[in-house]
């Protein structure tokens, strides 16, 4: 795969993106069969460190955390959205948090318009789930569409789980908004909104793989083949240190851990061996990188590196 983290893209590789030249704009991009590949940042989330490790082993988990040098009171994980073209579609993976979920994340729009793209360009707008920094986009400031022209794609599990009204009650009370804010975003694009399956073809050269756990029905994406292969992750590996380094152990962010961990390991062990390039939503410097082995757990090698 070509790839080139950081770049600047302008002149013929911005004509890739847009209908005439981009501007000049530093972000992480790569060549994947028929489509050319960008990662746009919407920002990050503010979360304290008990979302992720409160109920762990505190002596094995400083030791799997040594490495990382992270902060002691919160994290702020980036939000990387995928963006791909080819000479028919411009397709937008998730569609970041909009206005209405956290003042350091939303910040999409302005991405990309520095990237000369405007949302009515994006033709197919594809949901790996239905959290909020993945959906609440969708609407604006005054609950109008944002991508007004596109086709919105969502897995059936996960679009059933949203929409079931006694999801608000089961979901548990530190997650209620989440299932009151999808369903209403959800129904102002159900006339749009094309379902699918484990293993189908959503567009073109895009495949699906159920990646459940973080979410009932949590999709991933595999774009290309071969050498070329890019699979899209959402939150399924949900961050680059304790997610490779203890797979296993739960996650607090997954509304299943135990599920979870089953998923994540599973991927992980796939990346690893098949050397396919990963883009996860929340991993660090655009999300872009390769899984390698670690003994007995992994660890998450950038593009660059």
């Amino acid at each position: 795969m070509k790839l080139n983290r950081r770049m600047v893209i302008a002149g013929m590789a911005g004509a890739a993106f847009a209908h005439g030249p981009l501007r000049a704009f530093a972000t992480t991009s790569a060549q994947t069969g028929d489509y050319a590949f960008l990662s746009v940042s919407d920002g990050n989330l503010v979360l304290p460190r008990s979302f992720f490790f409160d109920g762990l082993p505190q002596e094995e988990l400083a030791q799997a955390l040594a490495p990382f040098n992270l902060p002691h009171d919160q994290l702020e994980p980036p939000c990387n959205l995928a963006l791909l073209r080819n000479k028919e579609r411009l397709v937008l993976f998730d569609a970041g948090s909009g206005p209405a979920f956290m003042p350091s994340a939303g910040t999409l729009l302005d991405r990309l318009g520095a990237l000369g793209v405007t949302p009515d360009q994006v033709t197919d707008v594809i949901f790996t789930h239905g959290h909020p920094d993945h959906l609440w986009g969708v609407l604006d400031d005054f609950d109008d569409l944002v991508f007004q022209e596109a086709r919105y794609h969502m897995g059936q599990v996960e679009w059933e789980y949203w929409r079931d009204p006694k999801t608000v009650d089961t979901i548990g009370a530190a997650r209620t908004a989440f299932a009151v804010g999808a369903a209403r975003r959800l129904d102002e694009i159900e006339d749009r909104m094309n379902h699918f399956v484990d293993g189908a073809e959503v567009l073109p050269g895009i495949m699906a793989h159920a990646s459940f756990g973080h979410t009932p029905g949590h999709m991933s994406f595999e774009v290309g083949g071969d050498s070329d292969a890019l699979m899209i992750g959402g939150d399924a590996i949900g961050n680059h240190h304790l997610a490779f380094a203890r797979p296993g152990w739960a996650s607090g962010s997954d509304q299943d851990p135990e599920l979870g961990a089953q998923t994540r390991q599973r991927l992980l062990d796939k990346l690893a061996h098949e050397q396919t390039l990963l883009m996860g939503f929340h991993l660090p410097n655009g999300g872009l990188g390769r899984v390698a082995r670690d003994g007995d757990t992994y660890r998450f090698v950038e593009a660059d590196q």
